[in-house]
């Protein structure tokens, strides 16, 4: 845990906050609700169920029954794309957590007009509803797809290639209206570039499932694990405790030139889909010994993916306080123990 995470901790014990999470059934979402109820919050969660799991919203119902604290916990279900529930759920709330979004790289380019609807005018919805509605401080969910074709690493907030799908536009087009009302209502906001989030509630099934669950969830299965490309490729991957830290920090910023600026949120270390491969078989193995493991199938790239990624995390560290609380191997670890249990 970050210094500055303790810090702000310990000042939610005696402030108690409203806090307003969109996309709350969902992975990210789900956890940064989780959260803040732990820390003595009033939390609305919202969603419209497009991506996000009704089950996450009983578990985050049932979880808050069982907490013995002063936080309050409320569910909307609501949808970006109406300005008027936009307007209704920002009403009150202090600090704003973005999370809901359509999410994929494939599916914005099979499907560009939902993702432009949700991503941008659902965006739009919200965050001018935030404004109209007087709240501190907005956070929302960018995406390292910002950097396009860019070869450089590691990736740093002010390098920029040529964009490489639907997905990634509609997020820069996000960072762009967050500069904009900042410029021209000076209305407060913070943008986090995620690099490939992972952790436990996160859903392995459907097309455009992420490549962690999905694996854990084949190879436990006895199904077909497929790599697109020879297996060099390479990614920053992070854990969710670490994008849980970076939304609440940057929520409470400890410097006010903090605000108005996208970060990279990461782990700032490479590794290769064989690596991965290799680290994920090898804690289902110390899990479930006697599991057979089949040998990954390799395929084609997918259009819209990126063959390296790492992040610069400098600026989240020096601005926000961001620190690496939990690295990808101890994550995977903790992570294939506890998903392990769900196929006894």
């Amino acid at each position: 845990m970050s210094n500055r995470l303790e810090k702000i901790q310990i000042e939610l014990q005696d402030n108690c906050y409203n806090w307003l999470v969109t996309g709350a059934a969902g992975f990210i979402g789900s956890h940064l609700v989780q959260f803040l109820l732990d820390n003595n919050q009033n939390v609305l969660a919202s969603d419209n169920f497009s991506t996000g799991l009704k089950k996450n919203i009983a578990f985050l119902n049932s979880y808050h029954q069982s907490l013995k604290n002063n936080s309050k916990f409320k569910f909307i279900e609501s949808d970006i794309r109406d300005y008027d529930k936009c307007l209704q759920i920002t009403d009150g709330i202090d600090f704003v957590l973005h999370q809901a979004a359509i999410g994929s790289v494939p599916r914005s380019i099979k499907d560009p007009l939902t993702s432009h609807d949700s991503n941008i005018n659902g965006f739009l919805n919200i965050i001018h509803s935030s404004k109209e509605n007087n709240v501190r401080n907005f956070v929302y969910a960018s995406s390292s797809s910002v950097y396009g074709d860019s070869e450089k690493l590691p990736k740093k907030e002010n390098h920029r290639g040529k964009l490489l799908s639907p997905y990634a536009l509609t997020k820069s087009v996000n960072e762009s209206y967050a500069m904009v009302f900042s410029e021209v209502y000076d209305f407060n906001s913070i943008g986090l570039r995620y690099f490939n989030v992972f952790g436990l509630r996160q859903d392995p099934n459907g097309q455009y499932a992420a490549v962690i669950p999905k694996w854990i969830d084949a190879i436990m299965k006895g199904d077909d694990l497929f790599i697109n490309g020879d297996g060099s490729t390479t990614r920053d991957f992070c854990y969710i405790a670490n994008a849980v830290q970076a939304n609440i920090i940057a929520a409470i910023p400890k410097k006010q030139e903090a605000l108005n600026r996208v970060y990279n949120i990461a782990a700032n270390y490479q590794i290769t889909l064989i690596e991965l491969y290799k680290i994920i078989s090898q804690n289902i193995s110390m899990n479930v010994p006697g599991l057979q493991l089949n040998p990954p199938i390799h395929r084609d790239f997918r259009p819209g993916d990126i063959l390296h990624s790492r992040a610069d995390i400098e600026l989240a560290q020096e601005l926000l306080g961001y620190e690496v609380s939990m690295s990808v191997t101890d994550g995977l670890k903790d992570l294939i123990k506890l998903e392990c249990k769900k196929y006894e």
